[in-house]
């Protein structure tokens, strides 16, 4: 049941208005999520048009890149938990700076020299990633072993995991070697741009959930929820790794 103070109904529809936004969030998350049976890949559509066309195609692998990050439940996890607590602009862009960069990296690299991991593996690692945040967000690491990892140098390392994500579903695709550093460079920039998208409609629904009373009642609730999501990732890709 929402509370409210005496004054306060203009709150109360805030703190209604914030709850709402947040499932519907989530919602998304969840469709993304078993629409992609809970794989971080490219959808069929876009795979067979990456094999068939040749040259530079700047636009059509922007809007790919754009595609990806905003319909890709696991950055956004990530993104969710990075910005958590992060209330400052310069300390998001910092963030998401450093999250864009091994992103990046290992996306651009991976492709070109064609460095690729096995996607069941990389993708686990990308789901034990949203586990780390989770746990980083309610203070695990300081009560049990009585230290705070470095936030920011893990931001980025776990950004060059999963950059190395769609670099190795890129690989398995066998993208046409014609046109394909501006096609890359161009996709990166569809990726950054979906990022921006989506981490705008991150920080609306954390803005309005933040200005609720309940917001510090419920992160721990909401951190443990992305654990367990983060979790369920892992176990089904280590699933697929062993079975496959």
């Amino acid at each position: 049941m929402l509370s409210t103070v005496p004054d306060g109904r203009g709150r109360a529809r805030t703190a209604v208005r914030g709850h709402r936004l947040l499932q519907l969030f989530a919602g998304l998350v969840l469709l993304g999520m078993s629409a992609d049976v809970l794989a971080h890949a490219v959808a069929q559509g876009d795979k067979g048009y990456i094999q068939e066309i040749t040259g530079v195609n700047l636009i059509a692998f922007i809007y790919l890149g754009a595609k990806h990050m905003v319909t890709g439940y696991d950055h956004l996890l990530f993104l969710l938990g990075v910005i958590f607590f992060l209330y400052r602009m310069q300390h998001i862009a910092l963030y998401v700076s450093l999250f864009a960069l091994g992103h990046s990296t290992t996306m651009l690299l991976g492709v070109y020299f064609n460095v690729g991991i096995n996607s069941y593996l990389i993708d686990a690692i990308i789901g034990l990633s949203i586990v780390y945040k989770a746990l980083d967000n309610i203070g695990a690491y300081q009560r049990w072993f009585g230290f705070q990892p470095d936030t920011r140098a893990a931001t980025l390392i776990f950004g060059l995991f999963h950059g190395f994500g769609l670099s190795t579903k890129i690989i398995e695709y066998d993208i046409s070697p014609d046109g394909l550093i501006p096609n890359l460079l161009a996709f990166n920039v569809g990726v950054e741009i979906g990022q921006l998208i989506a981490l705008a409609m991150i920080l609306i629904v954390m803005s309005f959930w933040r200005k609720t009373d309940g917001f510090l009642r419920h992160a721990y609730t909401a951190n443990v929820a992305m654990m367990s999501a983060g979790f369920l990732l892992f176990g089904y890709q280590l699933t697929g790794y062993f079975v496959a």
